[in-house]
């Protein structure tokens, strides 16, 4: 774990909400010049707290405006068994996020798609084909309460 101090939180914190911001306008927020806040956010990155910068695009405003949360069953826990689902859900862009779970279902995914149809497609043309599955519960999400990619530092 990497020890952070306020300055640090408050970058990342700032970062997280607008990672566009201008270093001169991140100097200013956390009260720094812009060289030393400029080394801060490089040592961030090379520490691997910053992993990556990215653009959140709107679902439903790129036509993809269904959520499903998929719980999977495995027949077998296996190690193989559990690599061989792990790479096939990988490459398959329709899945946002996938978690081995502990408790009554192996895996949980969240999954979108344009609509029901389309969620059918993806449903018998990729998932149900994978060999190893025992079950597959789907739940559809009907609104979205709360969504953040924010961290709590």
């Amino acid at each position: 774990m990497t020890e952070l101090d306020a300055i640090d939180r408050k970058i990342l914190a700032i970062l997280q909400s607008d990672s566009r911001v201008t270093m001169q306008d991140l100097a200013d927020r956390v009260g720094l010049s812009v060289s030393p806040c400029h080394r801060r956010v490089k040592l961030l990155e090379e520490r691997g707290v910053i992993s990556r910068y990215i653009a959140m695009v709107d679902q439903k405003s790129v036509g993809l405006p269904v959520s499903v949360f998929i719980s999977i069953k495995l027949e077998r826990q296996k190690e193989e068994d559990l690599n061989r689902f792990a790479r096939a859900i990988s490459k398959w862009d329709e899945v946002l996020e996938c978690y081995l779970m502990t408790g009554n279902r192996d895996y949980l995914l969240r999954v979108v798609t344009a609509d029901l149809p389309s969620y059918e497609a993806f449903l018998k043309t990729k998932l149900t084909r994978l060999d190893g599955i025992a079950s597959i519960e789907s739940s559809f999400a009907l609104s979205q309460v709360k969504y953040s990619i924010a961290l709590p530092v």
